[in-house]
């Protein structure tokens, strides 16, 4: 899933200090699971500006409302019906979804109130970690399904640098060594004789090379 985290309240009263009605609006798939864009955080955002905003004798409004994607055009058409009377939108989804509400309401100014972190998984309640880079040319059956373009601190794609110890990274011993842990993890399946293979470096045009990029899926298209 997109991770994002929050910026700091008096970063996003700068930015919506222009305005007077302000929409706050929350996004109800990734950024919520990660606790930084769903309903509760909006509504706590909002409740933090409108009481920030009376403190400060600021004529405001500040209302919220929580899309279930900002992401996918038939849930962001769910602002026609409202959008109109607002000055502006504070976005609580992640960047892609700040410009597809933005692409479909060009007239509005669509603000970030989150800081779009990376693609990582759920390790815990209220911990969440990277593990995929989006590259676009997966190599994990290679590696024993650990990426370590995402978990290994130097990116070494032909084996550990030799620098870990007691299983734990040389640049940063609170995180294990991804190296390791993709060793164990082919030797359990017996497929060690994968890394007997010399890759090249990473094609990174695969990931941006040629601007940004898109899925087609004709199959899918009505």
């Amino acid at each position: 899933m997109i991770t994002g985290e929050q910026k700091p309240v008096e970063e996003i009263r700068q930015m919506i200090a222009p305005y007077k009605r302000i929409l706050v609006l929350g996004c109800g798939s990734c950024v919520a699971e990660c606790s930084a864009g769903g309903e509760k955080e909006t509504a706590m955002l909002a409740s933090a500006l409108r009481m920030a905003a009376r403190m400060n004798n600021e004529d405001v409004t500040i209302e919220e409302m929580t899309l279930d994607r900002q992401c996918v055009m038939q849930f962001v058409i769910q602002l026609d019906k409202v959008i109109d009377p607002y000055d502006a939108v504070l976005s609580l989804g992640c960047g892609a979804g700040v410009q597809a509400v933005a692409e479909m309401y060009p007239e509005v100014p669509i603000i970030p109130g989150l800081n779009t972190e990376f693609l990582g998984e759920t390790k815990a309640q209220g911990e969440w970690a990277e593990t995929c880079l989006g590259c676009g040319d997966c190599m994990l059956y290679h590696f024993g399904g650990i990426c370590p373009l995402a978990r290994c601190s130097k990116q070494i794609l032909n084996g550990p640098c030799g620098g870990s110890v007691d299983g734990r990274c040389e640049v940063n011993p609170d995180i294990p060594c991804a190296w390791q842990l993709i060793i164990d993890r082919l030797d359990k399946f017996g497929g060690l004789d994968r890394l007997e293979d010399i890759y090249p470096p990473k094609d990174w045009s695969k990931k941006q090379g040629g601007g940004p990029r898109k899925i087609i899926r004709e199959d899918q298209q009505k």
